[in-house]
């Protein structure tokens, strides 16, 4: 299948899924990263705010601010940056998505321990399908970037191989809602 193809399917098998289901599966893959070691060591922790066919956010972007720094997702033109969370500070932002508004505080790439990233679909080697935009890819290839790179899925968005192009950022990790925490694979440099 195609990248576009894949993208059709997932949109699909996603948005089939009950918010009854939805909300259970984002509990089940929650808990384990909040079970990391990684989690358990970072300071600082980046997460997204969800869309409605994604991992719910809401729970989590909560409690979590209340134990390590998380910071979130401002688009800005053709690059993305993330900033503190503060429930205060958001806004409406590109594509419908809540994002820090202007007085957010910005964290440098360095700054991040842990950067736990959506995708379209995920492969068990850590390669990630996204929405096609390239912001976490680029994001994510910036110097100074050292976070443990953890996707998050729903199960049927695990698959076994994706159409990889080079400038396509693995994962270190992927979790889903049925699978045990995925295996650290071996990125060069970093954490």
């Amino acid at each position: 299948m195609t990248k576009q193809e894949i993208r059709v399917a997932m949109k699909r098998a996603n948005r089939a899924l009950s918010d009854t289901e939805r909300r259970a599966a984002s509990e089940r893959i929650w808990a384990q990263v909040a079970a990391s070691a990684e989690f358990a060591a970072a300071r600082c922790v980046a997460l997204f705010c969800s869309l409605a066919d994604e991992p719910d956010t809401a729970a989590v972007l909560a409690s979590w601010s209340r134990l390590k720094r998380i910071v979130v997702p401002r688009v800005e033109g053709e690059t993305m940056q993330f900033y503190d969370y503060d429930p205060a500070t958001m806004v409406c932002g590109a594509f419908g998505i809540a994002e820090p508004g202007p007085r957010a505080g910005r964290c440098r790439p360095g700054e991040i321990d842990l950067l736990v990233v959506p995708g379209v679909a995920f492969a068990r080697s850590g390669l990630r399908l996204g929405r096609g935009r390239g912001y976490y890819d680029r994001y994510l290839a910036q110097p100074g970037m050292r976070a443990c790179r953890i996707g998050v899925c729903y199960a049927h968005q695990l698959v076994a191989d994706l159409p990889a192009e080079p400038h396509d950022a693995p994962m270190d990790r992927v979790v889903d809602d049925k699978d045990s925490f995925g295996t650290m694979r071996a990125r060069g440099g970093g954490k």
